[in-house]
């Protein structure tokens, strides 16, 4: 065996879970707070990249510039779904909501579509295409980037919700919105700043995959594997997806290195169906949560 290859196939699943636990941290940020199964979580995503392309390659705008305003436009966007379009529908079936945000998602791909075409496209990055090695071990040096940037990016939300005041609001609503509503807690606020932090997360993350896959409006099938790890995670837990997101990267990575490309999707949902099977309800995921 070559050992050589295998640790450079690890150190890319590695890159790809990272990639993988950002999105995945939104979409449970939103299921916590408004039990909200977000389909259009990759869609989020592509539009985060394609406003990053806009922005640099179409105004010229520097790093810098762009990113912040991705960022703020992507929150933005966020708080404006949930209020247009989520919370009028409080109190509906879980299955109506569920079925918005498909058709958000359609929405987006054919708002992109429109505008910038069905051909791929390169994002603009400062980051060279100097080869990266650690050891002897060859590492593509804008997945090394964007490991780093999720990684520090999940940190900081971490510690944010752990710490933060306004947290505790967040943690109030998504235990019991009746009971946090009777003590004082603004749930409707509570609402719309969970999803437009979690739209923020979601379109930042456009902005890695685009620099390391390229951008197009079928990049939005990133979502399927998102939802593969949340589901394999549990849909309520931030540790189950951060585990979920290394245990698909992996996955993923071995099968594109020694079967090829195209058994990337089917091992992702292969695993899908051994733990749906073993624990329905994910790794670290509360057993008493529905499911659609």
């Amino acid at each position: 065996m070559d050992w050589l290859f295998l640790i450079e196939v690890l150190l890319s699943g590695l890159g790809t879970g990272a990639l993988l636990a950002l999105p995945g941290v939104a979409f449970v940020l939103i299921y916590k707070a408004t039990k909200v199964v977000n389909l259009a979580i990759g869609e989020t995503l592509m539009l985060g990249a394609y406003m990053y392309f806009a922005f640099t390659s179409g105004m010229g705008w520097p790093l810098w510039m762009a990113v912040p305003m991705v960022l703020l436009l992507g929150g933005g966007f966020g708080a404006l779904i949930e209020r247009v379009m989520i919370r009028p529908m409080l109190g509906s079936s879980a299955i109506s909501v569920f079925m918005v945000t498909i058709g958000l998602g359609s929405v987006l791909v054919g708002a992109t579509e429109l505008f910038w075409g069905l051909e791929p496209h390169r994002l603009m990055t400062p980051i060279p295409d100097t080869p990266l090695f650690i050891g002897q071990a060859y590492v593509p040096r804008k997945t090394a980037a964007a490991f780093v940037v999720a990684v520090l990016v999940i940190s900081v939300l971490l510690l944010v919700l752990r710490y933060w005041r306004g947290s505790l609001a967040l943690r109030a609503t998504a235990a019991d919105p009746g009971a946090a509503y009777s003590c004082g807690v603004r749930v409707p606020r509570v609402y719309s700043m969970t999803w437009a932090l979690a739209s923020m997360v979601a379109a930042g993350s456009g902005i890695l995959v685009g620099a390391v896959a390229g951008i197009s409006p079928a990049m939005g099938i990133f979502g399927l594997s998102v939802l593969a790890v949340v589901i394999m995670g549990g849909l309520d837990s931030v540790l189950g997806v951060l585990l979920a997101s290394l245990l698909v990267g992996f996955a993923e990575s071995l099968a594109g290195a020694y079967l090829g490309g195209e058994y990337k999707l089917i091992t992702t949902f292969a695993l899908l169906l051994i733990m749906l099977l073993i624990r329905p309800h994910g790794l670290l995921g509360t057993a008493e949560i529905d499911r659609l």
